[in-house]
């Protein structure tokens, strides 16, 4: 089949690649020039393991192409994925500006049986809006569908290629019969393939993303809670987590959630119920509780020096808002490194992908540690704030010989408090008491 991709983003990428991966001819396109050339030169301009390999390959055989030019993208597709960002408006809601632009620029080149599919996260409308753009500007009814994305970053091409499910929002069944044969080839596990209205699909998206942000503050202000009644997180979590209508899965306490989508889809969500008059006591609770979390580490540190953080030369481990992804996005370690910026703190820094991003945002405000007991040097505590693998089991002896102080705030709580007890570390975790 033949598939044009509007957007080379994270969700752009990933998905032309990975049709393109089961034999599909697939055109990205992207107004950005530099990353078009980067693309084409082979060079992939975001982390996702397996990802460049993908990319090379599929490159490599003709199957995946990158162009700026719409024509050459769209002129000829069966289908046409949008995939450009929507980002949250002050208010909350989802800027859509960038898709209408896509839009218009897609229309003088659509062809007639062309189905356009939205991946972008879009409010619940937005498929009957593109239809009405649409027919305006070709003058003829077009075949316009929903397929929101359910990607993890760190595991996108295993969740594309494997999914738990696909949803898709269509108005006939020819269109649904379509995509299913497209998706077909990552179905053979039985999967289900979900067939709904735009409107359902659209809104399935954000209720999935609002409904885990809403375990993960949950879990943090029990946590919380925890620490101030003599109870253990881990214990609470395993007590409940057995339980088969809760789970265990996204309730892990921490020191909060941040990324492209549990941020802006909690907000729109809400910004969509205003909208309609009812009050989001719910999703606006899970908002706040989360701009508290990442608050807490912070409060941990300057509770510890009581308030004097002048000075103080403190390491952070952990920068991208999640292990495995370069991606900064609402990362609670930008909140933390703000926080100590701003109470005169000297922050140094170590993610084993994430440092060039930061570095574009803070410069030579802070320093930059090639390896993670570089960033310990001289260090008066260290802040934990990603659970990436490198820092599961380090060097505890050499960590003690580097540091001015042995004290750890883990924001994510990676090591046993009586074990870091019993190698004289002061510890401070989330939901637990600190030894």
């Amino acid at each position: 089949m033949r598939i044009g991709v509007v957007g080379t983003g994270y969700v752009g990428l990933v998905t032309g690649t990975c049709f393109a991966d089961s034999g599909n001819t697939v055109t990205c396109l992207d107004i950005n020039a530099e990353k078009i050339a980067r693309l084409e030169a082979g060079e992939v301009p975001i982390y996702e393991p397996g990802l460049e390999e993908l990319v090379e390959r599929n490159s490599r055989s003709g199957r995946l192409r990158f162009t700026t030019d719409t024509a050459t993208a769209i002129g000829d597709a069966e289908v046409v994925f949008l995939a450009v960002g929507t980002p949250p408006s002050d208010d909350g809601s989802a800027d859509l500006s960038a898709l209408w632009k896509v839009i218009d620029s897609i229309a003088p080149h659509l062809p007639p049986a062309a189905i356009v599919v939205t991946k972008s996260t879009v409010p619940v409308g937005t498929c009957a809006e593109i239809e009405r753009r649409l027919a305006e500007r070709t003058g003829r009814a077009c075949r316009v569908a929903s397929n929101p994305e359910f990607l993890k970053e760190g595991a996108a091409i295993d969740d594309f290629q494997k999914p738990d499910r696909v949803v898709v929002g269509v108005r006939t069944a020819d269109v649904g019969a379509t995509l299913r044969s497209l998706y077909l080839p990552f179905l053979r596990t039985e999967n289900p393939f979900l067939v709904m209205s735009p409107e359902s699909s659209e809104m399935t998206k954000y209720v999935a993303n609002a409904l885990l942000a809403t375990k993960i503050s949950f879990i943090n202000e029990v946590a919380n809670l925890c620490e101030r009644m003599d109870a253990d997180i881990d214990d609470v979590r395993r007590g409940i987590g057995h339980d088969s209508r809760i789970g265990f899965a996204f309730l892990f306490p921490g020191a909060g959630y941040g990324g492209s989508c549990f941020p802006k889809d909690v907000q729109a969500l809400a910004a969509m119920a205003r909208d309609k008059g009812i009050t989001p006591r719910v999703l606006s609770a899970v908002h706040e509780t989360n701009l508290a979390q990442k608050r807490v580490l912070g409060d941990k540190i300057a509770a510890h020096f009581s308030g004097a953080l002048k000075g103080k030369r403190i390491a952070v481990w952990g920068l991208a808002f999640k292990p495995r992804t370069d991606d900064i996005r609402d990362a609670p370690s930008l909140d933390l490194i703000d926080r100590l910026l701003a109470g005169g703190g000297r922050v140094r820094v170590h993610d084993p992908e994430a440092m060039a991003n930061v570095r574009a945002l803070y410069g030579d405000q802070i320093e930059y540690a090639d390896t993670p007991l570089d960033a310990l040097d001289g260090a008066d505590c260290l802040a934990i704030v990603t659970e990436w693998g490198d820092y599961r089991r380090p060097d505890f002896a050499a960590m003690s010989t580097r540091m001015t102080a042995r004290v750890i705030f883990d924001g994510r709580n990676l090591y046993a408090p009586e074990e870091m007890r019993s190698r004289g570390f002061a510890y401070h975790a989330i939901g637990k008491q600190p030894v």
